[in-house]
């Protein structure tokens, strides 16, 4: 029995979940670890692409050619869907803002998942109002070898982590909001800066992104035109 059969014996509301992230490029990384998420949580995973992310350095792709890629890259992909809602909204593109935004949606009884990689996490006290996304959603951390465990996590973040922690992505459905899931993945390790420093080295990087991306990307003449960093 999958997730969402057992989900609706219990009599719970199935998940619904979403993955943030500048996407410039998307590459096999973010695809996989969506993918995987997906697949253990048993639930379509919503790929959301930011406006202005708070914590990055700005995108070099046009928000437009950002979109473009994603929806590219998911098209075949059924466990994998694209909102844009973050690029319909102008200035920062606040985590806690959409959130809300989706409870206006969707109500306060429906269960909700934000995914954040282990490293994203570990810096949650910097987000704008952090603790009123647990009051928002759960919280699902993507966790590799490399990045950041609880060892990095500051003391207010261990003190929220300590009670909220499930080990069962069940548990997820029983509520809608609240909780912190850790999945393993596969460790990839492979970033946009490197995709971008590739094409800005006249390199081409073959098999770090999707073959729809690329052409995309060589069509634009993204990524092209500046230097590697």
């Amino acid at each position: 029995m999958n997730a969402r059969a057992a989900t609706r014996d219990q009599g719970h509301t199935p998940l619904l979940a979403w993955m943030g992230g500048t996407f410039d490029p998307v590459h096999i990384g973010h695809l996989r670890a969506a993918l995987e998420a997906a697949r253990a949580l048993d639930v379509t995973v919503r790929l959301m692409p930011a406006q202005v992310p708070p914590h990055r350095p700005q995108p070099l792709a046009s928000a437009a050619q950002r979109l473009c890629m994603l929806q590219l890259a998911v098209a075949h992909t059924v466990e994998l869907q694209v909102d844009a809602r973050e690029l319909s909204r102008s200035g920062q593109s606040f985590s806690v803002d959409t959130l809300l935004e989706l409870r206006a949606e969707l109500g306060d009884v429906q269960p909700l998942a934000l995914i954040v990689g282990a490293d994203a996490f570990a810096g949650l006290p910097t987000w704008s109002r952090w603790l009123r996304l647990f009051e928002l959603a759960h919280i699902v951390v993507l966790n590799r070898p490399g990045a950041a465990t609880p060892a990095d996590w500051s003391a207010e973040l261990r003190a929220q982590v300590e009670w909220r922690r499930c080990v069962n992505p069940l548990e997820l459905c029983g509520t809608a909001a609240g909780k912190v899931f850790s999945l393993a993945i596969t460790p990839l390790a492979i970033s946009a800066t490197a995709v971008r420093d590739s094409f800005a080295l006249g390199e081409t990087p073959h098999w770090l992104i999707p073959p729809e991306v690329l052409a995309y990307i060589e069509n634009e003449g993204l990524y092209q035109n500046v230097g590697a960093t």
